[in-house]
């Protein structure tokens, strides 16, 4: 069974201790990555193995051929592939270009990715990811969108973005395009996940946005710097855009369109996942309308009805609540909230409030009505 979203008991590996260490590890599992045969998923299961992908990198072709999906050829690939320069070519690449290399044992890399089963080994990233990105929802749908089916994206990430939330999505034609484009006119933070290297923005056209959402977000992939994108790499990259997310919104696609693809991955992960409904005799909105007929996905008109099945309280629902009288280490806290969910290591860096203190005042504005607590240990104003 796939782990809560927020699930605190869940294991994540951990970091290396000196940066030396770090830097092998990077290199050990880039060098995986670029071994024939051997993806994220077989990846994990060496790190999960050995410990380690430096480890894993010293381990002999008999003991490499152990792990469930190495069998003698790839366990060889493993053991002969050499070739400082490819490695050295993605960090020289990466220098040139900003990127910044967060493998899954590191503590930016993002909590809720450690939820799905097949997590990415490591990212590329351009911009920045915030703790707070953990409050995301997904946005996506056909590159063939109609004029309503991109108002809807947009009105819909807008939103969400003016609520707080990050939007996620890929960064195609249509419905991706006007899903970033809201958030950003909303004033929040976007996440662009590619099917590509983070080097190669794809469509072209979508170029001057990716900058933007550097600035406002982040634009991510796991896939090499340099690698072209081909048809195959954007179904993979979908689970990313689902995993990142605590829910999902199909705002218009096919019968086979990818965001479809997006969709039932997104079940897997025990996201939630809902859709706009279009007329019967929508080809764009098909799809869509198949995912509500099937069960696979809730009906939503607004964004309160998502709100509503994520337990989360309805747009502005408390914009008129007063503010209540505090002093001390309580005034401090309930400073630093806002309706916006944080987590508590964040608060407690704001604040300046050892997490221990916290925990025991956060919990008597908790009883008072004045905060309430989410999972995850994230906190926000009642």
């Amino acid at each position: 069974m796939t782990p809560s979203l927020f699930d605190d008991s869940f294991s994540i590996p951990q970091a290396p201790k000196t940066e030396r260490q770090a830097q092998e590890e990077a290199r050990a599992l880039i060098a995986l990555s670029l071994t024939p045969g051997v993806g994220p998923g077989r990846i994990r299961l060496l790190v999960e193995r050995f410990g380690s992908a430096r480890a894993a990198r010293r381990s002999n072709a008999h003991q490499l051929a152990t792990v469930p999906g190495i069998g003698p050829q790839t366990a060889s690939a493993i053991g002969t592939f050499e070739d400082d320069r490819q490695i050295d070519a993605q960090f020289d690449a990466a220098e040139r270009i900003g990127a910044r290399f967060i493998s899954a044992s590191d503590a930016g890399f993002p909590h809720p990715l450690h939820t799905i089963h097949d997590t990415p080994a490591f990212l590329w990233t351009l911009g920045e990811l915030y703790p707070t990105d953990d409050r995301a929802l997904a946005i996506v749908g056909t590159r063939k969108a109609t004029d309503e089916g991109k108002r809807a994206a947009y009105r819909f990430a807008r939103e969400a973005a003016e609520a707080g939330w990050t939007i996620v999505s890929g960064l195609a034609y249509g419905v991706d395009t006007q899903a970033h484009q809201g958030a950003l006119d909303g004033g929040g933070r976007t996440i662009a996940v590619l099917g590509s290297g983070v080097d190669r923005i794809y469509p072209a056209r979508n170029s001057r946005l990716a900058r933007t959402i550097m600035d406002r977000g982040a634009v991510l992939s796991e896939y090499a710097i340099g690698t072209k994108p081909d048809g195959p790499n954007f179904p993979r990259r979908n689970r990313i855009i689902s995993g990142l997310s605590r829910g999902i919104l199909v705002a218009q696609g096919t019968e086979k369109g990818g965001s479809l693809i997006t969709a039932r991955v997104a079940v897997e992960q025990n996201r939630e996942v809902f859709a706009l409904p279009w007329p019967f005799d929508s080809e764009v909105g098909r799809g869509t309308n198949r995912l509500i007929q099937r069960g696979h996905a809730k009906l939503v008109v607004s964004l309160d009805d998502m709100l509503e099945e994520l337990g989360e309280p309805p747009v502005g629902a408390s914009d008129a609540a007063p503010v209540p009288t505090l002093s001390g280490v309580k005034k401090t806290l309930y400073d630093g909230l806002s309706r916006t969910p944080i987590h508590l290591d964040a608060l407690c860096d704001a604040t300046g409030v050892e997490v221990s203190t916290a925990l025991v005042y956060l919990l008597e504005l908790e009883f008072a009505g004045h905060v309430r607590q989410l999972a995850g240990k994230q906190f926000a104003r009642a």
